[in-house]
This record gives C-alpha cells, sequence and structure tokens, in this order.
C-alpha cells in the first residue's frame, strides 16, 4: 500500500513539473523508415531509424541541399522549442542543422558546423552569430525559444551543448526582430554538406524557460 502511495505521489510531482511541456517525442513508438503521422515534411526523405535500440527520426546525407520537417502544435504565444541533432563531418565538409519556431518564415537556430557558429535567423535573415565548436559523432542539444519583448518586437534566444554535458545556465545567442504576431509550428532542418546523414531525437516543446 505505501509502496504504491509513492509511486503515485512521485507520479503527481513529475506532472506538476512537466505543466509546461506541450508535446514530447523520443521516436521509440515510431514505425521505423516512415515518418510519424504528425509530422509534415516541407522537403527531405525523412524517415526512422534505429541505431543500439535507440530510434531517431534520420535525413540521408544525400542529395546536398537544404530540408526540413515541422512537428507539434502551432503557436502564436511565446514557446520553447529543443532537439538532439547529430551529424558526422568527412574531411573538411561539414553539415548545418537546426530548429526553428513558427513555420517556415520565423525564427531558426542553426549551427553552421563549417563556419564554427551558432546563428539566429529570422526567416532568410541572418540576425546574430557566436563562435560554436561543434564536436562531429556527437549528440548536441540544441534549445530556441521567443517571446514577445517590447512592443511589435519578438526575442529570440538560444543555446548549444554536447548532449552528455550539462545545459548551460544562460543562453548563449539573442535577437530581437520586430514582427507581426508569428504563428506556426516548430520545425527541424538540415544542409547534410558533408555527405552524412543528419539525425533528430528527443523533441520537446514547452513554455518559454525565462
Amino acid at each position: 500500500m505505501w509502496m504504491f502511495l509513492t509511486l503515485m505521489l512521485s507520479a503527481l510531482a513529475i506532472a506538476r513539473a512537466d505543466d509546461s511541456v506541450i508535446y514530447t517525442n523520443d521516436f521509440e513508438t515510431a514505425e521505423l523508415g516512415r515518418v510519424p503521422q504528425d509530422m509534415l515534411v516541407l522537403d527531405g526523405n525523412f524517415s526512422i531509424k534505429e541505431d543500439a535500440g535507440n530510434k531517431f527520426l534520420e535525413l540521408p546525407g544525400a542529395p546536398l541541399d537544404n530540408f526540413a520537417v515541422q512537428f507539434g502544435p502551432a503557436e502564436t504565444s511565446g514557446i520553447s522549442v529543443s532537439a538532439s541533432i547529430r551529424s558526422t563531418a568527412k574531411g573538411r565538409r561539414s553539415p548545418s542543422f537546426g530548429i526553428g519556431v513558427y513555420g517556415v518564415a520565423g525564427f531558426k537556430l542553426q549551427v553552421s558546423a563549417g563556419k564554427k557558429s551558432l546563428e539566429i535567423y529570422k526567416d532568410q535573415t541572418l540576425l546574430a552569430t557566436v563562435p560554436f565548436e561543434w564536436k562531429s559523432g556527437q549528440w548536441t542539444r540544441l534549445c530556441l525559444q521567443a517571446h514577445p519583448s517590447t512592443s511589435g518586437v519578438w526575442k529570440a534566444e538560444g543555446k548549444a551543448w554536447p548532449q552528455d554535458l550539462p545545459e548551460p545556465s544562460k543562453w548563449l545567442i539573442s535577437a530581437e526582430s520586430r514582427t507581426d504576431d508569428p504563428s506556426g509550428r516548430p520545425s527541424l532542418f538540415g544542409s547534410p554538406f558533408s555527405g552524412a546523414p543528419i539525425q533528430f531525437d528527443n523533441l520537446r516543446v514547452q513554455a518559454p524557460k525565462r
């Protein structure tokens, strides 16, 4: 009886801690070789793959172009999106990849491995860039959030770090942009310039972290 009550209380505590979470997906129940039904592929041959018992969404290493997929609910208020992403450099060739909010024309957080930089874009416009050392072959965790700053201005903040290390306590990059009320679904995107696949896992959408 006491064991049951303890488990119930633990479950309630976890639920309360996750009140801000809107969407999660670790792909463990997804069907191999397909794209989950709740995702919208904008371009690219995305599919579920598995390695060492772990499932993930994979973008193949060819063709060499820009590809994206949308997931989760369409949001109009402040939002935070995070994902784990992995790829590999080949010689001097390195991929670029990232996460986005508010649809195709929204904010994007991008790791440009070849330039050793972490960048924030609004649509196709580069708003900010900072140095970033990407580790080939390792999972990198990305987090991007956006929220209203002042009247008609939205602020985007981002961070990226090796998944096996603690999350940075501070945002590594930020930018502001005047914009009408943004709306749209979160996104994953990648450009496999190295010819190696780009893999995505552990998606999470929640209220902004202040």
